[in-house]
């Protein structure tokens, strides 16, 4: 059997991407010595909450996510923000490969609402691999699997994912909407001779303030914010 310890050297973003992507610069060893041909690598990567602190504007971002403070001791527990994979080439000892984390500001994603709501430090990953390893004898081709145990953690500035984010959307996040109601919103736009998105919304929650908050059992006309 293969003996492998996985190690986290860095994370960074992807200059050139066209669209928002981290790379995890992993490190690679195999301690019995054998000869790896090849590894069909697979990764979960996983946010833990629980081992970091956060300040008083922090935990009023989070309390959406996690509940109140004095619930956190049973709410904040670790989640997964991806699953991606990786091809590694054949290496004896050890090796250093990257791999691809596509990230999304898709605030209907767990990750990006977490993300969205830190200031400063680091954020708290564990990588756990998984995949299949191939090795190559003296009789041949062998096939055996990554050891269910191979992890790796690695603080992440949050900075990094933050420059990350302000070069593909500058001063700008998105969010998903579902045909009719974007349809009402452009509806809404085109009537009023609106000029862009942000001024729609401006005038929509412009009219919630004056009437209200509305009230979800009632049909909303064209005009109240959906």
């Amino acid at each position: 059997m293969n003996d492998f310890a996985f190690s986290v050297l860095d994370v960074f973003a992807e200059p050139y991407a066209a669209a928002p992507q981290l790379t995890a610069r992993l490190r690679i060893e195999e301690r019995t010595g054998r000869r790896i041909h090849a590894v069909a690598l697979h990764c979960q990567v996983r946010i833990e909450p629980q081992r970091r602190h956060y300040d008083d504007a922090e935990q009023s971002g989070l309390q959406a996510l996690f509940g109140d403070r004095d619930r956190w001791t049973d709410t904040l527990k670790p989640f997964q923000w991806m699953s991606c994979d990786t091809t590694v080439q054949g290496f004896s000892g050890a090796t250093e490969v990257d791999l691809a984390l596509p990230c999304t500001y898709d605030f209907d994603v767990i990750g990006s609402r977490y993300l969205h709501a830190l200031g400063e430090g680091s954020v708290p990953l564990a990588l756990m691999f998984s995949g299949t390893v191939f090795t190559r004898g003296s009789k041949g081709f062998g096939v055996e699997q990554v050891p269910w145990d191979c992890e790796a953690r690695y603080p992440m500035p949050v900075e990094v994912w933050r420059r990350m984010m302000a070069a593909h959307f500058p001063n700008t996040g998105w969010i998903r909407l579902d045909h009719e109601v974007l349809a009402r919103f452009a509806d809404f736009r085109a009537r009023r001779g609106l000029i862009s998105w942000d001024e729609t919304v401006q005038a929509l929650l412009a009219e919630h303030d004056e009437v209200g908050p509305a009230n979800p059992d009632q049909v909303c006309s064209d005009e109240v914010v959906v």
